[in-house]
């Protein structure tokens, strides 16, 4: 009987039905938007009721709708992104040199704005008897974190970065103690360190993208048109926001030391380009601080940032090699993923969670040298633009490595067992 009842149990645990909210932490077009997307999307629905909180309405929540990834698809906009933005509007980076007085009226009213909006996302949570709650990123961590803990609702900690700001992480790791935070999902190495005091809770399971859609085969490539560069121009690309940590100082120095070691005729076939923005919530403007660098180092035209593009892969199709040239630990760069399973092989220092996705020699060439070796980073990249062969053979096993360990559909299964095995317990 006892054998009976057990088969029965496993039965229902593996027919029912859970309701969970997903909560990303920023309405913004990047790495934790395509993230939620990336996830929402190959969970099975006959398995998986999915409700996704966003911050506010833009590209992210039209994504998800696009694609038919969740059930339902909401924004909050009393969770505000910034304690500086002000009431009716997303913040811009003028509002970061606004008078005191102002500034500090805006935090006041925005700490009462996220208290208002947390009651009103608990009594939906309590209404809606969700399973589980998904946090996406950390500042989703933290408010997903006190949603479990008020509403007694396991949580999932989707962690994308290393570490929070020194003023927070006495709270954070009181949160992470929470017994309503069951489980602390990391993307890579780098993310874990932060959680050595509840390492039972940890799990690593690296984040991943949809294969076919980065698949250079199917897009038509539009970056050399646009600038109208010849099919012979050998194009270093990078793509993603632009911010100081993300290493776009060392790639221009970097890009100065190739044209210089270039002859003439050679610099004519070679462009870096960068594709991206400095996000309105920062402050100052990094893109325009490269731009003036560029410029005092006399090397404009053979280093371009193009500015923002909402879908980088037409112009990640005509890179002939990606440089991620991020100058921390950065976890699992997305620009890293989505240039390899387009084929392009990978330029970047040897920091973070790059390693795990890129192996040296293989997919791509990792600068070792600390602090960043600048002079490394540029021979890397003049290696791979004397040998076409070479930038070949790493482009085919990027892909293969993409397709082998970052594909999206093996990524959800493992999140829909691990979703299914806190909410049994």
């Amino acid at each position: 009987m006892a054998e009976v009842l057990k088969a029965a149990q496993d039965v229902n645990a593996d027919t029912r039905r859970l309701k969970v909210l997903f909560i990303n932490d920023t309405s913004r077009n990047g790495g934790p938007g395509r993230t939620i997307l990336y996830i929402t999307k190959f969970l099975d629905p006959a398995r998986i009721d999915r409700s996704v909180m966003i911050p506010r309405e833009g590209i992210v929540t039209q994504r998800l709708r696009d694609y038919h990834a969740a059930e339902l698809v909401f924004a909050e906009p009393d969770l505000i992104e910034n304690f500086f933005q002000p009431m009716t509007r997303p913040i811009e980076r003028r509002d970061f040199q606004a008078f005191w007085p102002l500034k500090i009226a805006r935090v006041i009213g925005n700490i009462a704005r996220m208290l208002t909006g947390f009651g009103r996302l608990a009594r939906r949570i309590r209404r809606e008897q969700y399973d589980l709650i998904f946090c996406n990123g950390t500042s989703a961590g933290f408010l997903g974190g006190a949603l479990a803990a008020w509403t007694k609702t396991p949580a999932i900690w989707h962690v994308l970065y290393p570490e929070v700001p020194k003023l927070a992480r006495g709270l954070h790791r009181r949160l992470a103690r929470s017994p309503y935070v069951a489980l602390i999902v990391c993307v890579s190495k780098p993310c874990e360190t932060q959680f050595d005091h509840v390492r039972e809770k940890v799990k690593p399971i690296q984040t991943a993208l949809d294969i076919e859609e980065f698949d250079s085969a199917t897009v038509a490539p539009l970056l050399r048109r646009e600038l109208n560069l010849s099919p012979d121009t050998v194009l270093f690309g990078n793509h993603g926001r632009i911010v100081r940590h993300k290493g776009y100082i060392e790639l221009v120095k970097a890009a100065k030391i190739m044209h210089d070691r270039l002859r003439t005729d050679e610099r004519a076939r070679c462009r870096v380009i960068v594709l991206g923005d400095t996000p309105q919530d920062m402050s100052p403007d990094h893109r325009e601080e490269c731009i003036a660098l560029t410029k005092e180092l006399g090397i404009a035209d053979f280093v371009q940032f193009i500015g923002f593009r909402a879908d980088p892969r037409a112009y990640v199709a005509d890179f002939d090699v990606a440089v991620v040239p991020s100058i921390y630990e950065d976890p699992l760069p997305r620009a890293v993923m989505e240039s390899m399973a387009m084929g392009k092989p990978i330029v970047a220092f040897a920091m973070g969670g790059i390693a795990e996705m890129c192996a040296n020699g293989v997919e791509g060439r990792l600068v070792c040298g600390k602090p960043p070796d600048i002079d490394g980073l540029a021979q890397a990249c003049l290696d791979y633009f004397q040998n076409p062969d070479m930038r070949r053979a790493h482009g085919v096993a990027a892909r293969a490595r993409i397709e082998r360990d970052f594909d999206a559909r093996k990524h959800a299964l493992k999140l829909q067992a691990e979703m299914f095995r806190i909410a049994g317990a």
